[in-house]
């Protein structure tokens, strides 16, 4: 059983490949980003499962699985993701991902569904995929729209515009744009004190 694993994250990465090395009759190759990826899987090996970060350089949102999954002779294509939403995966489950990999899960169960996936089967956790999102009704955010709350929420993170704009499916100067509006809203002049409020005040 042959498995790709394609993530930026170099020790999520490294942790995953440690565990699959544990197993029996698994074959673990690895990329940073998925032009990587892409590039291991139009090569002479062909994989079982090719599990790709959503967050991860060029995967442009889910064009990325589209990009991955359209090559020849890759058939199994699944997301994984420690931010994306139940909406994002059930999009991607849609677009034919044989799966979505919450980072949450634990290590053992992260391994099974690996394994679960690369021998034919789909995955996708109920827990999350039933799960009601949380609600944050902190006034602050009453006066900003969803988007802007979503740009804030990237902001506290430290995150740079281009980040987020990949995070959130948008191209970036719409988040530069939503940004100039958090700073008259908030009454700021940098992202460094809109992060400072949001965290000051407990928004996030």
């Amino acid at each position: 059983m042959r498995i790709l694993i394609a993530d930026d994250h170099d020790l999520l990465r490294d942790a995953l490949v440690a565990f699959m090395d544990n197993e029996e009759n698994i074959e673990t190759h690895v990329a940073a980003d998925l032009a990587e990826a892409c590039a291991l899987i139009d090569g002479d090996l062909t994989y079982d499962l090719v599990l790709l970060d959503y967050n991860m350089p060029g995967m442009n949102g889910l064009e990325g699985l589209k990009v991955a999954s359209d090559r020849n002779g890759v058939h199994r294509v699944a997301l994984m993701s420690g931010e994306a939403s139940r909406e994002i995966a059930e999009q991607a489950l849609e677009m034919g991902a044989v799966g979505f990999i919450p980072k949450t899960l634990p290590a053992k169960s992260l391994v099974n569904a690996i394994k679960f996936m690369a021998m034919g089967e789909k995955y996708a956790p109920l827990e999350f995929m039933t799960a009601e999102p949380d609600e944050n009704t902190h006034p602050l955010l009453e006066t900003l729209t969803e988007r802007e709350g979503q740009v804030l929420h990237g902001l506290t993170e430290g995150k740079s515009n281009k980040e987020i704009a990949r995070d959130l499916d948008v191209s970036e100067p719409t988040v530069k744009l939503h940004v100039k509006t958090l700073y008259r809203k908030l009454g700021v002049a940098n992202r460094t004190q809109a992060a400072l409020i949001a965290r000051d005040q407990g928004v996030f």
